[in-house]
């Protein structure tokens, strides 16, 4: 199973050590990574492995959201059965 993860917000210098800090916590994989910087605004893309999450997926949402609140980020965590019946023609 997998997790789509999205970030948004102001350019910071532990942004994805935090976001990755959370996914090792839980034993989700990071397997994919894409992220840039446009003038102050950094976002990320990671594409995870959740198959050996330790927690509930939505205990690991929460976590997300809350690490989110914190930062003044935006961080959304979807997972790929929603994700794929969301884009889905």
């Amino acid at each position: 199973m997998k997790a789509v993860i999205t970030v948004i917000g102001k350019d910071a210098v532990v942004i994805l050590a935090s976001v990755s800090a959370v996914c090792a916590k839980n034993q989700v994989n990071i397997t994919d990574v894409t992220q840039s910087v446009q003038q102050d605004v950094f976002a990320m893309i990671m594409m995870a492995d959740i198959s050996g999450c330790s927690v509930q997926f939505s205990d690991f949402v929460d976590q997300m959201e809350q690490l989110g609140d914190e930062t003044g980020m935006t961080i959304h965590v979807t997972h790929e059965d929603l994700f794929n019946s969301m884009h889905r023609i």
